[in-house]
Order: structure tokens, then sequence, then C-alpha cells
């Protein structure tokens, strides 16, 4: 089946919660997916919750690894630079085939003014080539960097990688989700989604990560972190 985006499906912005929307998602992939095919997703996420790859990530407190990257557009996007003057929100999601990755950005792209408004900017992470976020940031009308890490390098520093079992490789393959081509690489890895908060100093501020990718952190939530008083810009002393 064709896989709408969530603006698509409602005509018009969606202003129910992410766990709202994603709840339909779920009941149309119950009602047309074949069950084996759902069982191996199921494994796949029950696997790396035995593996504990979510206490193995980066949590709130520690130091953000900067990075450089290719944006949609093929431009170069420092973490760094961009910490200078801003808070940086950043998403890693798994590539424009995956519905949840699509619902949860164009969530985010509709409280972007909210989350500069906050002195923040937003940054998407994913493995998928430069052509493949072009194309994304398009069809869905984004309009904040979708950066291109290629082989998962920064992902990989947060501790968010791992690889795609050969078993749910070949389920991948009969609906065309072709990830080497996606990718550029055939290393079969994604990162499992997580949202963090950077601070201007380099700490993470906030941590939301989960191998079960249809749980995702809701835009009200962090709108609500970046609120808070430690990440508002320091008022001048007269």
């Amino acid at each position: 089946m064709k896989w709408r985006s969530l603006s698509e499906s409602c005509r018009g912005p969606d202003s129910r919660t992410l766990r709202e929307q994603f709840d339909e998602r779920k009941a149309l992939i119950a009602k047309y997916v074949p069950p084996e095919a759902q069982a191996v997703h199921v494994r796949v996420i029950r696997e790396l919750q035995e593996q504990r790859i979510r206490e193995r990530a980066l949590a709130e407190g520690a130091r953000a690894p900067d990075f450089e990257l290719q944006d949609q557009d093929g431009q170069r996007v420092s973490s760094k630079e961009l910490l200078a003057t801003a808070v940086l929100v950043i998403c890693f999601f798994r590539g424009r085939w995956c519905p949840f990755c699509v619902g949860q950005l164009e969530a985010m792209n509709l409280v972007l003014p909210e989350i500069k408004a906050a002195g923040a900017r937003l940054l998407a992470i994913s493995p998928q080539t430069v052509q493949q976020s072009s194309l994304m940031a398009e069809q869905h009308q984004l309009n904040f960097p979708l950066l291109s890490d290629q082989r998962n390098q920064v992902a990989r520093q947060f501790g968010l990688v791992y690889r795609v079992p050969e078993y749910q490789q070949s389920v991948y393959r009969r609906v065309f989700v072709n990830l080497p081509f996606v990718n550029g690489d055939d290393s079969w890895e994604l990162p499992i989604p997580a949202a963090y908060i950077v601070g201007r100093q380099g700490r993470l501020h906030y941590a939301s990560l989960n191998p079960d990718y249809s749980l995702r952190a809701e835009p009200a939530e962090l709108l609500d972190r970046l609120r808070q008083p430690d990440l508002q810009p320091q008022q001048a002393v007269s």
C-alpha cells in the first residue's frame, strides 16, 4: 500500500497529538499488513529492548558530540556554529520511507515557529542520502534542515545505531524499502528514533529515545522543555 503523509490523510494540518495520529496509523497497519510481517517488526523491537540499546545511548546530562553534515540542499551545517547562537532540537529518524518518521517531522514542522520563538533551531538527522532528504523536504514541505548522516557516523556517537537483521531485511525488500539505495551504502544500519535538546554549552537537556519506532517525543513536550528558564537566553543586567 502507498503511505500518505498525515497532512494528506486529514486534508490539512493535524492538531492531534502524535500518539493519537500514530494510533490511527497502527490501526491501518493491523488491517493491511500481513500478520507475519507485523510479527517480524515486533520481534526486532523486542530484541533491541533486550539488548538495552536505549540504556547504552547518550542520556540527559551527557555532552553532545560536535558534527558537521550536509542538508537537503547540499549545504554544510555545523552544530558548533549553530550552538553559538541557539539551542538545538535534534530529531534522529530512520528515513522518508517510514510513515512514523514522516508523521513526526510534519508535526515538528507545524511547531517550527514556536521552536524559533524559544530561541532554538530544529535539525533532523537520518542516514538517507542528500538526494533522498531533498525529495522528502519538497514532498512534505519541511522548512528545517534534514541532515544526511552518511553511514550513521553521528548517530553512532549518540549510541543509536543497530543493524537491521536479515530476517527483517527480506520483509523490507518485499515492500520495496531498498535501504542500500536510500542510504547510499550496504550496511543495513539504522538509528533508533530519538529526540534531543542540546543547550548552548553542548549539554543534553532532554533525551527521548525508543527502539519502538511508533513511539516518538511529543512536540508539545519538547516545547515545554525549551521554555524552561535554564534554556532561555540570559537577560542582560542593567
